[in-house]
């Protein structure tokens, strides 16, 4: 199937590894022109050197890091001078510390709100009257299951991403009628560095290994088994394409089947 996003320009925030590397990776193996995003320049630049090797769409990266004040302000002036202007926003953001809800103190709420929350819908806005003005646009969030089924010791996430369910069905409405589609990636049990760093937290708070919890989650998995990145990219380019025109406001899970709700 032809996506119809050869030289589309987009912006893949939080993309130097995981799942914001496998969209990445899967839109410019469709031909799309992507601009990675995250902290590490150095493996930003690596990532970039793999995609281009494949000689489809062509990539660059920004150095971007969303706790910090200027980063809207940054990646506006990103995208302009190495983009030249944006046809896909994939709003992405690493994960908060895992806790309870007793846990949830105000400066944590604050801090997480600013970069899960507060910067993804502040960038979209600045982002959006291009998308307009083209009649043509595509913003896809990705969040987690975990907004349809809470998931326990993740009291922080399951809070603020919470929140971009609201906002995403509200702009989808809004700008339905201007050929922009919003819609909602939500990851089960992928297999990243960040399901290491909760399952090692799970192993520490329940007192067993690792693979002790590796083993229990996968049993709740009706798949009978992790997911891979390749398989959530192929998902996220599907969202931004040309093919996915009719699909907005819409929340896509990934998970094997693992969320219990419809």
């Amino acid at each position: 199937m032809d996506l119809g996003i050869a030289g589309k320009r987009a912006l893949v925030l939080a993309s130097s590894r995981g799942l914001g590397l496998g969209i990445a990776k899967a839109l410019a193996a469709e031909g799309a022109n992507v601009l990675l995003v995250g902290r590490s320049g150095d493996q930003l630049a690596e990532n970039c050197k793999a995609i281009n090797a494949l000689g489809k769409g062509k990539a660059d990266w920004v150095r971007g890091d969303l706790g910090e004040e200027n980063f809207v302000a940054s990646m506006v002036t990103a995208v302009e001078e190495k983009l030249g202007g944006i046809d896909i926003l994939v709003n992405n953001t690493g994960g908060p510390t895992p806790g309870t809800t007793e846990d949830m103190s105000a400066d944590k709420l604050d801090t997480f709100f600013q970069s899960m929350v507060l910067r993804v819908i502040t960038l979209t806005n600045t982002l959006l009257p291009q998308m307009k003005a083209q009649g043509w646009g595509r913003v896809l969030t990705v969040a987690s299951s975990g907004v349809v089924e809470p998931i326990a010791n993740l009291a922080l996430s399951n809070t603020l991403r919470g929140a971009l369910v609201g906002w995403n069905k509200t702009l989808a409405t809004e700008v339905a009628g201007s050929g922009i589609t919003a819609n909602m990636l939500l990851p089960g049990r992928i297999l990243t560095d960040r399901i290491e760093e909760l399952d090692t937290a799970n192993a520490k708070k329940q007192g067993k290994t690792m693979d002790e919890v590796r083993a229990a989650s996968v049993k709740t998995i009706p798949a009978g088994r992790l997911g891979t990145v390749e398989e959530f990219g192929a998902a996220g380019a599907f969202l931004c394409s040309e093919a996915a025109s009719y699909i907005t406001g819409s929340m896509l899970r990934v998970d094997g089947g693992a969320a219990r709700s419809f």
